[in-house]
């Protein structure tokens, strides 16, 4: 069984002068015996305005939010002003970074990152002598 910290949430520091402000999406976690399956609620994203990319051990899920304002008009309050999801997350050694399978519906991203073949539990045969 892989720990509590195969898939955790990463700091990441920016490198620009004034680092842009995000939204962390919520996610849920869950682990079977195969591996882990990963849903981000990421709403108001479209799927050509999301990405997901793994460098390393580092998964990083970023999203933008297109937040138009009806033309000639200007907002006097808002509340969700930030227009961007980012979360990073480092995957623990036990995940297979390269079968990672993504699919995405209605705001819902779903990851699902198998386990290494040898970090899979397997049965034993056992001869008798």
């Amino acid at each position: 069984m892989t720990d509590v910290n195969s898939v955790r949430p990463q700091a990441r520091a920016e490198t620009s002068v004034r680092p842009e402000e995000v939204l962390l999406p919520p996610v849920d976690v869950i682990e079977d015996a195969a591996g882990i399956t990963l849903f981000a609620d990421l709403p108001g994203v479209s799927r050509d305005r999301l990405g997901v990319h793994i460098e390393g051990d580092s998964l990083t899920i970023e999203g933008r939010i297109l937040l138009p304002a009806p033309e000639g008009l200007e907002p006097i309050h808002t509340e969700v002003g930030l227009a961007v999801y980012r979360r990073v997350f480092t995957l623990s050694k036990e995940l297979d970074p390269d079968r990672v399978a993504a699919e995405f519906n209605q705001g819902v991203l779903k990851l699902r990152i198998p386990k290494v073949e040898h970090a899979q539990p397997r049965r034993i045969a056992v001869q008798v002598a």
